[in-house]
């Protein structure tokens, strides 16, 4: 007969809007061993299981901790009452809790504040007003009707309510039938119970005891502070607030470029600091999916994005929101696990904005081998094969503007877009192949270049820092011969280093915070290197700080007109490196807005 052997959950910590997927390993009649679902639809030997998800409800409200979602509120910060921030954020367990982060706590009163005073009610519905009466914390026992306050909410179960127990001063209400189930926000702060039995499939009573797993209490999804987008150009503050939200002009267009961290590569011995039901996939993927598309970019260039996650995920869940999809998964000479979990580099594009005219997938593996048939010696090609084949891919693609950049010029004419996204991810001491792939990959966009007048840009994760080797190349078009990177050339193909050059006049985006005039600009400029003219840092661990990731455009054809606002350490909560509760990467996104400029005449 069909038994239960054994039910539990990945994660003992539930999140509302993160789906829930328990465990349960069966013993068919045959003495196998499945995790296969029985349905009712398909009953096994005149058996089925069924499910059942309940939550408990005590007559006491409990808010949860903003610092430590899965302890239980004791405090309320009444400034953030005040300051109209949101209120689940004004919650912590101890006093000790709200003195640790209050570093991190006071930037969300400082931009509050801020909003108002440079916005007027510009950014109200994000932020809240601030009252200025009110800039003082205060330190309050958190009251039963404060705490109800919180907890009211206006979402509607899947299921009707229905009570099956009430027991001390405890309900259960039933909220799902299905083996899975996704926490809403009524279920804040309450245990859930999952309950699975075996079920006569002709009488369609329960055969034997149910077996039942509890939950710890369900935690709200962590928020960060929403990025805003900070125009460079001297232009209005707001630009053209389109009806969907989006910060742009008429004729422009904004580009995401973010390392999302493959969840092959997020693990608990590598991120120890980050919680694990942070980062278990279940809750990064929603949570990195209502950041990206909270940024409504209208082309999206992710990497580290792995082969099931976009076929099962992104792709679908992007289609839902207007974006085409491209995708070109890393070459797998090297790798020899499960190939469904390598990664690769996904490029989105809204259909309402952009067409897809023609699509590039370079392969520097199958360079490395053209490379060794001509430049290395026959008794070397295998070493030099070894080192150079890394399984790294650009994808490149070419898209036409739906839009109009407007002006008697370019009246009928194409504006056409192309688009190169990749992820060079070398080992650090191979200074030479990482050169030679940025090196390779520039050589494919010239060429382009030269078939089409096109204006380009080049978006990733390059593991370069600025002043590197390769960054040089990238933003500076060439590398000093002096260089100390070009030391490290064992197989002499950096050779002669005066090669190393490009003609493409690609500029780094963010620059235009130090070189850009307009409102807001002189935090982000303290966010800044001035001697790389590059952020202080995009990737922030336990072990590194520091930038990895850059958007570069044709400066002849492109014209920066806003960029997405930077962090700065305060914004990273107290002690806290990437990844985080509210950020599911250990990368920041990267996003800037473009506007064509006609090139001139030759």
């Amino acid at each position: 007969m069909l038994s239960v052997l054994r039910v539990h959950l990945p994660s003992d910590i539930p999140i509302v809007g993160c789906e829930l997927t328990p465990y349960v390993l069966l013993r068919r009649p045959d003495k196998t061993v499945t995790t296969d679902d029985v349905p009712e639809s398909a009953p096994l030997d005149g058996h089925f299981l069924r499910y059942k998800w309940c939550r408990i409800q005590s007559d006491k409200k409990v808010a949860v901790c903003s610092v430590h979602p899965s302890e239980q509120a004791t405090l309320q910060c009444l400034g953030c009452v005040k300051a109209k921030i949101p209120v689940a954020k004004s919650y912590h367990c101890s006093p000790k809790c709200f003195s640790d982060a209050w570093q991190h706590h006071r930037v969300l009163h400082d931009r509050a504040a801020s909003a108002v005073n440079e916005n007027g009610n510009e950014e109200e519905e994000i932020f809240g007003r601030y009252n200025s009466s009110g800039s003082g914390v205060i330190n309050a026992s958190l009251t039963g009707s404060a705490s109800s306050t919180s907890l009211t909410n206006g979402s509607t179960p899947l299921y009707p309510a229905a009570v099956t127990q009430r027991s001390g001063g405890e309900t259960w209400f039933e909220v799902g039938r299905s083996k899975t189930y996704t926490p809403t926000a009524d279920d804040i702060g309450h245990v859930l119970k999952f309950e699975c039995v075996i079920v006569d499939a002709e009488t369609k009573q329960p055969v034997g005891h149910p077996n039942t797993i509890l939950t710890s209490r369900v935690i709200p999804a962590p928020s960060p502070s929403p990025r805003r987008l900070i125009p460079v150009s001297g232009a209005d503050m707001l630009g053209n607030l389109q009806s969907d939200g989006r910060v742009s002009s008429s004729g422009s267009f904004t580009v995401l470029s973010y390392n999302i961290l493959s969840d092959s590569y997020a693990s608990s011995e590598l991120y120890s600091y980050c919680p694990s039901w942070a980062l278990s996939w279940p809750y990064r993927r929603q949570n990195l999916l209502r950041e990206i598309v909270g940024y409504r970019a209208d082309i999206v260039c992710l990497q580290e994005v792995q082969n099931d996650h976009f076929e099962e995920f992104f792709a679908p869940e992007l289609d839902k929101h207007g974006y085409q999809a491209l995708y070109k998964r890393k070459t797998n000479e090297v790798y020899s696990g499960n190939i469904h979990t390598i990664d690769g580099c996904a490029t989105f594009f809204r259909r309402d904005r952009f067409s897809h005219v023609k699509k590039y997938e370079v392969e520097f593996n199958k360079a490395a081998q053209s490379l060794t048939e001509v430049a290395v010696q026959t008794t070397q090609k295998k070493a030099a094969l070894n080192r150079l084949v890394k399984d790294n891919v650009a994808l490149i693609v070419v898209l036409e503007a739906k839009f109009s950049n407007q002006g008697a010029d370019n009246l009928g004419k194409r504006q056409l877009l192309c688009v190169a996204n990749t992820h060079v991810n070398v080992p650090q001491e191979l200074k030479d192949v990482k050169i030679w792939q940025v090196h390779t990959l520039l050589k494919g966009l010239e060429k382009i270049a030269a078939s089409a007048d096109i204006p380009m840009l080049v978006c990733g994760d390059f593991n370069s820092i600025p002043g590197s080797a390769p960054h040089s190349l990238l933003a500076m078009g060439k590398v000093d011969p002096m260089h100390a990177d070009l030391l490290v050339d064992p197989l002499a193909i950096l050779r002669p280093h005066s090669k190393l050059t490009h003609q493409l006049p690609l500029v780094s985006a963010y620059s235009s915070f130090l070189r850009g005039v307009g409102l807001g600009l002189e935090q982000q400029r303290r966010r800044m290197d001035p001697t790389t003219n590059e952020p202080l840092f995009t990737n922030c661990t336990r072990d590194f700080i520091g930038t990895l990731d850059y958007i570069l455009y044709t400066a002849d054809s492109l014209t920066v007109e806003s960029l997405l606002e930077l962090l700065d350490e305060d914004s990273l909560r107290k002690d806290t490196a990437l990844p985080s509760p509210e950020w599911s990467s250990d990368h920041i996104a990267l996003l800037a807005e473009f506007r064509c400029v006609p090139r001139p005449r030759r």
